[in-house]
């Protein structure tokens, strides 16, 4: 199964001890973004993810570009240029709740991918498209250039899941942010929200109204992410449920977790499982990567991933 993503892979530095970036001094190298997550768990799971982005001919791009071959992630639709930089972003080390983050990806090289440049892709072949709510804020040009992307999947019949993965700090206001994500949102068949993220998109407080606004949409698939409580699944033809919440002994990292969460259920959709095993391995593989350190190195083989299905929790690493 070939599943084309579209963002922008960035530098990663993570701080080896806790406290504020601004006192930070050793950082440990590695590679972020989370469309570049969900491909790396794709792979291990065996597909093929084909990823579209732009890096500068430097260090940093070099390095995302081994990583690539490493993984196994198709680099067809990887373009170079001398003109601007890859991206990076810093990423802070905490005992408790989210990790400090700082982006440095302003005119990067991702960041000037075109409709232009997304007309000279070729398409053939793609099985599945899967966007994020992320690249798209990232400039006005890389937002126009998912829309034609959008566009291009939609009329070859290309299925489309789409995760909001809210940053309001890349958009310019919350209404701009909402506008456009649910824009987006509107051309697939699968969308991911998590409960916070549809609350803000949608105005609606229980998950159910959440799911039911983007059936709204078009939407014939929506799972909302609960966190620890699991997730809730609806699918337009009626059938809806929960999938239970998957025990984690040791929460390490809960950056990535939605990327892992989305490697679940589009991986099981695209084997053909029905939404509710999709939501039970979304939530599985969202909570391994908690309980690992970096974005997407904990990310599992499919043997690892039975394993915490039969377990039902994740043990401390």
């Amino acid at each position: 199964m070939k599943v084309l993503l579209i963002g922008e892979p960035m530098g990663l530095f993570m701080a080896e001890e806790p406290g504020p970036l601004s006192k930070s001094r050793r950082f440990i190298s590695s590679i972020a973004g989370a469309e570049y997550n969900v491909a790396v768990g794709l792979a291990r799971l065996g597909q093929t993810p084909v990823y579209c982005t732009r890096l500068g001919n430097d260090p940093i791009g070099q390095q995302i570009l081994a990583a690539m071959a490493e993984n196994h992630i198709d680099t067809a639709l990887v373009s170079r240029t001398d003109e601007q930089p890859t991206g990076l972003m810093l990423k802070g080390s905490t005992q408790e709740g989210d990790p400090e983050i700082a982006y440095y990806r302003q005119g990067s090289a991702a960041s000037n991918l075109s409709p232009r440049d997304v007309d000279a892709l070729g398409l053939s072949g793609i099985d599945w498209l899967h966007v994020t709510g992320i690249f798209p804020a990232v400039s006005e040009s890389a937002m126009s250039a998912t829309v034609r992307l959008l566009d291009r999947a939609s009329a070859m019949d290309i299925p489309i899941s789409f995760d909001p993965n809210l940053r309001p700090q890349l958009w310019p206001d919350e209404r701009t942010m909402v506008n456009s994500l649910n824009r987006l949102a509107a051309y697939a068949q699968v969308v991911l929200p998590g409960i916070g993220e549809g609350r803000i998109l949608t105005g609606h407080e229980r998950e159910e109204d959440i799911a039911g606004f983007y059936h709204g949409l078009g939407a014939r698939s929506v799972v909302v992410k609960l966190g620890g409580d699991g997730a809730y699944y609806s699918e337009a033809s009626g059938d809806k449920g929960y999938a239970p919440g998957i025990e984690v002994e040791r929460i390490v990292d809960t950056v990535g977790a939605g990327d892992g969460f989305a490697v679940g259920v589009i991986s099981a959709v695209t084997e053909g499982l029905p939404l509710s095993e999709a939501a039970r391995r979304g939530n599985a593989i969202g909570a391994i990567q908690i309980s690992h350190k970096s974005d997407n190195e904990g990310l599992p083989t499919r043997e690892k991933l039975e394993a915490v299905l039969a377990a039902g929790k994740v043990g401390a690493q």
